[in-house]
């Protein structure tokens, strides 16, 4: 079979076409063959279809092949044009190819026209090849420049001068400009990084390769200024000789990212430090359990005329003033057991305005900002206290030689917007509690440690470092969030977000009950032996029966010999082998009437959940004194 070859024919005798065809046959191709002789037809046969070659007579009376060359190439149609001929001279066959013929064959020499089709279909074959892969390059090369376009990360050309060659969009939006075109002008050391020796810092090191991209760190800024973290993934394309000629760069914005990243470290921080702050808490606990007590009874015992008596009172004073520090490490640590209310903001601001006047003196001016209609929240009312004190006793300090204290409060919708910029909130309704001073204000170093406990810009001897690390344990272990602005010199504002509650608001509390004794057999189950001897002795001064036992498996066994009725059980939460939730389960079952009290140094998930105090469970912080034991004994027994 032979070769398919597609001749258009301009000729105007039909011998020497034939004869044409026949040469080609024996060549092995078979022609498909139309024959013209005018430009109409031609024009006719070039609408049909394609071909692939045309051979074309240059000495015809009407239509010669010069003609039939123009109207070829007036088409722009890449077909190899051969012109046969008897009669053309030499240098018509050379106008001829600079008119654009591919060759010509003399009619009296048909063999040599052969190879001259075989060559020409060769090179349109090539030319027709290049022509797709120039097309597929260019088709390339625009979706390479779609694709720079419109990536989501930063692309960018530049020189070793640290001048831009080319940008995307994307980097130009990082940077804060309207387009990769103003970017073309910029002075990289100058104009994008924050620190001009920065960028030559990074091409010092000179570990770029033209192979891999290396992964840096460097801050920037925008237009606006403002500072920028980006990680940058760069790859040095040098030249023959190993100089750079270009780096090609990709870039990510991680600002927020590395913030984020930042406040999940302190966070861990926070709270790594809270355990080790409630751990010590708890035993710190029950050694001035056992202090604030045997102090106490001393003082009752010692008659107010013995000069020792004062110096009981010493012990005791330092003993209270140690109980507050724990308070404040339970506190920070979201370990102190809390009996939320349904309050009133504005009524606890307004109650302790007074106090607050006296706290902040003559140089200081307080303003309140109530909202009106303000929405309750659930909270524990003495906590709130202590956050609204602590605030202004930091405002105060921070005001050495007077200035203003406002405290404001207002109801606020936290929507996702807003959350986005603060990773601790949550989307919703929130009463705001604010506390602004015009004092000397934070820098941000300062205000990245300032929820730790123990930090303190005071001078030695002038502050624990525990104010804050409070308010900041109390308001997320009531599940809302603290925010702070400062700026040096230009004070400080605090905001505190409660979650808002549809609640009424909980009538106020009822006075301390007088301590009254009683006659009851009360069980005492303690590991510490210091802290269940000192509240044996306790109740016994109240009149109470009292057993006592050091673990579980001691109570229980009691419990299974004691004749006659128990009818309290005071138990330690945390205890070795049976805790004092296991053990009070127990006891229950063999002497049902009996009610139960615990006590702890600190919170466990046995007694509350997340601080705060299962309905129906009587619980007792220690440390304790003999009235507050006294007292709570009292009302468990009474069902009060």
């Amino acid at each position: 079979m032979g070769v398919p070859l597609r001749l258009l024919l301009v000729e105007d005798s039909e011998n020497d076409a034939l004869l044409l065809v026949r040469e080609l046959t024996r060549a092995g191709f078979e022609p498909v063959v139309e024959r013209v002789e005018t430009a109409v037809a031609m024009q006719a046969a070039l609408d049909r279809q394609g071909w692939d070659i045309v051979l074309g007579d240059y000495s015809m009376p009407q239509f010669g092949g010069a003609a039939a060359l123009a109207l070829l190439r007036e088409r722009g149609l890449d077909v190899p044009f051969i012109i046969v001929s008897g009669t053309i001279g030499e240098e018509r066959a050379v106008a001829a190819m600079k008119a654009g013929a591919s060759d010509y064959v003399p009619k009296d020499k048909l063999k040599r026209l052969v190879p001259v089709i075989e060559r020409e279909l060769r090179e349109a074959a090539g030319r027709r090849e290049r022509r797709r892969a120039e097309a597929a390059l260019r088709e390339a090369e625009a979706g390479y420049s779609t694709l720079v376009e419109q990536a989501p990360v930063g692309i960018y050309r530049s020189n070793p001068a640290g001048r831009f060659l080319s940008a995307n969009r994307a980097l130009a939006c990082i940077l804060g400009y309207d387009s990769p075109a103003e970017l073309l002008g910029l002075d990289m050391t100058r104009d994008v990084y924050a620190d001009p020796a920065e960028r030559q810092r990074l091409l010092d090191r000179d570990s770029y390769t033209e192979r891999e991209y290396d992964e840096v760190e460097a801050t920037w800024k925008r237009k606006d200024g403002r500072r920028l973290t980006v990680q940058l993934s760069v790859r040095a394309v040098r030249d023959g000789s190993g100089g750079v000629e270009y780096y090609e760069t990709f870039v990510r914005d991680v600002t927020e990212q590395r913030r984020l990243e930042g406040q999940l470290l302190q966070a861990q921080k926070m709270e790594a430090v809270g355990r080790l702050a409630g751990g010590v808490a708890h035993d710190f606990n029950n050694l001035l359990t056992v202090i604030l007590s045997y102090s106490d009874l001393l003082l009752e015992d010692l008659p107010p005329e013995i000069p020792d008596r004062a110096d009981v009172a010493e012990i005791r004073k330092a003993a209270v003033a140690a109980s507050s520090l724990t308070r404040q490490l339970l506190a920070f640590s979201r370990q102190q057991v809390l009996e939320p209310r349904v309050l009133d903001v504005n009524t606890v601001v307004a109650s302790t305005e007074k106090l607050l006047t006296r706290l902040l003196g003559e140089d200081v001016s307080l303003t309140t900002t109530l909202a009106a209609a303000l929405g309750a929240v659930k909270v524990d009312p003495g906590q709130l206290e202590q956050i609204i004190m602590n605030l202004a006793v930091n405002a105060r300090d921070a005001m050495p030689r007077g200035g203003r204290l406002s405290i404001e409060t207002a109801n606020v919708e936290m929507d996702e917007s807003y959350v986005h910029g603060h990773p601790l909130a949550r989307p919703g309704h929130y009463v705001m509690l604010a506390v602004s001073d015009t004092g000397t204000g934070m820098d941000a170093a300062t205000q990245a440690r300032i929820f730790e406990p123990f930090f303190t810009t005071k001078e030695a001897g002038k502050g624990t470092g525990l104010g804050l690390a409070t308010v900041y344990g109390i308001v997320r272990q009531s599940s809302g969030f603290i925010w702070v602005y400062s700026e040096p010199g230009h004070g400080t504002s605090f905001k505190i977000y409660l979650p808002r509650v549809d609640e009424p608001v909980s009538p106020a509390g009822a006075a301390a009950p007088q301590v009254v004794g009683g006659s009851e057999t009360v069980l005492v189950v303690e590991d510490v032996a210091a802290v269940r001897a000192v509240t044996r002795q306790m109740l016994e001064r109240q009149g109470y029966c009292v057993l006592e036992a050091a673990n579980g498996a001691t109570a229980l066994s009691l419990a299974r010999q004691h004749q006659s009725a128990i009818h309290l059980l005071v138990t330690d939460v945390v205890m070795p082998e049976v805790s004092g939730r296991e053990l009070a389960d127990q006891l229950v079952q063999l002497r049902p009437d009996m009610k139960v009290l615990f006590m702890s140094g600190y919170t466990d998930d046995a007694v509350v959940r997340h601080g705060i105090l299962q309905e129906g469970i009587a619980y007792l912080q220690k440390p304790f004194t003999p009235d507050t034991l006294a007292r709570k004994v009292r009302a468990v027994l009474d069902g009060s």
